[in-house]
């Protein structure tokens, strides 16, 4: 007899519908781990703000504190003009609502600024320390679901006032003069051509650099471009070079200097200084303005509120030689000056591309200085063998892109990597990220501040001015 196979039946599956209910289940979770991103991701970069508008705030008040004459009033309105409240310096659209906690700015006599320094509290109100605190609401985006709508973030800065650094300085400074910087900045915190805002910045700079002693009331007769007993020392730098038959005219307003090409060897011809390291550009530690028989300052403000250099171009962008140059005049300004510290401070877009054709030559294949090829990885190592020197270098990337650095193909590396990676540390890079044709995403995670003006504030109180102290300092 045939066995017939009996085919099972199929039990009934209970298990559907389980998915659904799982994925109910999940969607909350998945939504809030989204939220929870976003919101924390937020509320970094807003802390990150908050305490650097902070910090700004209380070594603008500490530089104030230093001056002659100055109040309590006085300090108050420094801190405040740098501060994250609304309509001032660091102010931030993600931020409108920053306010000052009760009591503060703080101006105090610190012990602890005395025993470690040396200031005495002869400041306003007999003090020599001021303490800065801010407090912001910060709104939330996606946690309001969950009912949490804002959260409160605060921040605190100490600084020693000004004279709490004694140490003088040789400043060099190279700015971008290459064609791009006559372009106009329409950011808000300039909008004006980029090598104006540029050179503004650089004039903010030598209103908070010392030219002599504090203890004197004026720093003498000027010889050379020099006082007697000078302090901090700054010269200028531009690229790409110039002739030294024309460079005069960045000064003197007299005509439109030649520009010359990045060539190898670099020729008696040219020459990337614009002035020599100069003391004359203020009158006295303490002067309120600048002074205008200064080249110094007539290259960076004329004597009618425009500034002689120009931003000439007409042969691409390189930056890698005249950072060379400037470290070695840095090593034979040292040299006259020992007791000095060497400084660099550079300011570009990081873009750098320059044709072969404006560098005669130069290599085509090595892709070390000097050659055609990896311009933008040429610059940092440049700067790095500054640093490595002992150079403190200071790198602004002012609207630095998302993209470029064409002639960088292995390893590929952006304009704003490559202004980060010259500087000798996090807190050395700067960048203007909301000027025109700037990158959101170039942004300095250690001083999250935008605007020259402010850039270089914050730059000339790290050297000369105010310097942050801890805030348990008693």
């Amino acid at each position: 007899m045939k066995r017939t196979e009996q085919i099972p039946r199929r039990a009934p599956d209970y298990r559907r519908g389980q998915s659904l209910i799982l994925m109910t289940l999940a969607v909350p979770l998945l939504f809030g781990v989204v939220a929870l991103a976003v919101d924390l991701g937020f509320v970094y970069r807003s802390n990150l703000q908050l305490q650097a508008s902070t910090q700004a705030a209380a070594l603008a008040g500490g530089l104030e504190m230093g001056k002659p004459g100055a109040t309590a009033a006085s300090v108050t309105a420094a801190a405040t003009a740098y501060s994250g409240t609304a309509t001032n310096y660091n102010a931030y659209a993600n931020l409108p609502n920053v306010t000052f906690m009760s009591g503060y700015p703080l101006i105090k006599c610190s012990s602890g600024v005395t025993s470690a320094f040396g200031v005495q509290c002869y400041g306003p109100g007999n003090s020599n320390a001021l303490v800065v605190k801010q407090q912001v609401s910060a709104p939330l985006s996606f946690f309001r679901i969950f009912g949490f709508s804002s959260v409160n973030l605060k921040a605190v800065a100490t600084v020693a006032m000004k004279g709490a650094s004694v140490s003088p300085y040789n400043v060099a400074i190279v700015v971008d003069a290459t064609g791009s910087m006559n372009t106009t900045d329409s950011d808000s915190n300039c909008a004006l051509a980029r090598i104006e805002c540029a050179l503004n910045g650089v004039q903010v700079l030598l209103n908070t650099l010392s030219p002599c002693l504090p203890s004197s009331s004026s720093c003498g007769t000027v010889t050379s471009g020099n006082v007697a007993n000078s302090v901090d020392r700054v010269s200028l730098l531009t690229f790409p070079a110039v002739t030294t038959a024309t460079a005069a005219r960045d000064y003197d307003c007299t005509g439109t200097p030649t520009t010359a090409g990045y060539d190898t060897p670099f020729p008696s011809t040219s020459t990337y200084r614009i002035v020599d390291f100069s003391s004359d550009y203020r009158t006295s530690n303490y002067a309120t303005s600048l002074s205008s028989s200064s080249n110094l300052v007539k290259a960076v403000k004329g004597t009618l509120g425009t500034p002689c250099l120009q931003a000439t171009g007409g042969q691409g962008s390189y930056m890698a030689q005249a950072i060379t140059q400037a470290q070695a005049q840095l090593v034979a300004e040292r040299a006259l000056f020992p007791a000095a510290s060497n400084v660099l401070i550079l300011l570009s877009d990081g873009d750098f591309g320059a044709s072969s054709s404006h560098m005669s030559g130069a290599s085509t294949t090595s892709g070390t200085y000097i050659s055609t090829i990896k311009q933008c990885h040429q610059a940092v190592t440049a700067a790095q063998n500054a640093a490595a020197a002992g150079t403190l270098v200071y790198t602004v990337a002012y609207g630095a892109a998302a993209s470029g650095c064409a002639t960088d193909t292995s390893p590929t590396i952006t304009p704003c990597q490559t202004m980060q990676q010259m500087a000798s540390n996090a807190a050395n890079f700067f960048s203007d990220y909301t000027a025109t044709g700037g990158s959101s995403g170039c942004i300095s995670a250690s001083q999250p501040i935008t605007g020259l003006n402010q850039i270089f504030k914050v730059i000339a109180t790290t050297l000369g001015g105010s310097r942050l102290i801890q805030n348990t300092t008693p």
